[in-house]
């Protein structure tokens, strides 16, 4: 992992205070071209000759940041399995901080509860699939409670079966680290290769974030009519959302957070209510502050909100940008 090797401390900053050099003067000769192209030396009454110097050599230039794209491959190799034959749960990779999740019955979807350590539910529903679906155990180190349901028809659903699993991850930011099924990508993914680009040449993750996050704000606008009439079960899909320029906020953030988790920064997708809306944004882990939750803009005078949602939509609308404000209007539900 990233961490493990010394990721650099990010941050966003819309003020490149951090990013400024300076040097001092060279220091002069204490000689002067001669006639005869070699040196003189300057002798003072007591005959004390003064050496000759040299100007320090100049410092070498900071290394740039690599942009090599570091996507995490799931896995499902079934070596540790919960569940039953028609909903499958694959834990093999639990200390990864994820499970995979396969249904392969008959009904129209399945649903999957998993609970945390942190005491927090998550639903997720499932189409019958050839292949694993991934789900991040967003709750850290614990046991978990996984539920199986199948649907049956309208709001019912029959149980499928109930199991506990231990997740002990080796290291707590993976599940923020991997795709899973609200921020999905791959290698092979436009948004990962596009992340590489924009962040070519920014000195360390502090620049490689402002740009991921100028780069969405700038490139992506909100789509009214979408959001007016999203279907159920609505999941991001983050190319598209790259490909169209549009999106809502769901899409935003699924879409930053991939490109920053494919340069190997920890990005949360926080889901919940800005005000009275359903929302969703991102938080950013920093090596040296830990969870930047919710107020991960830097302006040079102190932490404000990243929510690129908001931003994207706001057109630097004063009252915007203050509700935005410190991240007090936001309540967190769930963080995938």
């Amino acid at each position: 992992m990233k961490r493990r090797h010394g990721w650099a401390a990010a941050a966003v900053a819309l003020c490149l205070l951090l990013c400024g050099c300076g040097g001092g003067p060279s220091a002069s000769s204490l000689t002067r071209p001669g006639s005869g192209g070699g040196t003189e030396s300057r002798t003072t009454s007591s005959a004390v000759s003064r050496p000759a110097q040299t100007a320090a050599p100049a410092a070498p230039a900071a290394p740039l940041r690599p942009n090599d794209p570091q996507v995490l491959e799931v896995q499902s190799p079934g070596t540790v399995t919960v569940g039953d034959s028609l909903l499958t749960i694959d834990c093999s990779n639990a200390g990864q901080g994820y499970i995979t999740v396969r249904y392969t019955g008959t009904a129209e979807k399945s649903c999957v509860l998993l609970t945390g350590p942190d005491g927090i539910q998550y639903k997720y529903f499932l189409a019958p699939a050839e292949t694993f679906a991934t789900l991040p155990l967003s709750g850290g180190s614990g046991a978990y409670t996984v539920d199986g349901y199948e649907h049956i028809g309208g709001n019912q659903y029959a149980t499928l079966f109930k199991e506990t699993i231990q997740g002990e991850l080796e290291d707590e930011l993976l599940p923020f680290l991997y795709p899973n099924l609200y921020v999905d990508f791959s290698a092979e993914s436009q948004a990962v290769k596009k992340a590489a680009e924009v962040v070519q040449g920014a000195p360390d993750d502090l620049g490689a974030l402002e740009r991921i996050y100028h780069y969405v704000v700038e490139n992506v606008t909100y789509d009214q009519e979408k959001a007016e009439n999203l279907p159920s079960g609505y999941l991001p899909d983050i190319d598209e959302t790259l490909a169209t320029g549009k999106g809502i906020c769901f899409d935003y953030a699924s879409l930053t957070a991939a490109m920053l988790r494919s340069q190997g920064i920890p990005t949360k997708l926080e889901i919940g209510y800005a005000g009275k809306v359903y929302h969703a944004w991102i938080s950013v882990y920093l090596e040296d502050k830990g969870w930047i939750d919710r107020i991960i803009e830097f302006t040079g005078d102190g932490w404000t909100h990243m929510d690129p949602t908001f931003a994207s939509s706001s057109h630097s609308s004063e009252n915007i940008l203050r509700y935005i404000g410190d991240g007090s209007n936001y309540t967190t539900q769930y963080s995938r």
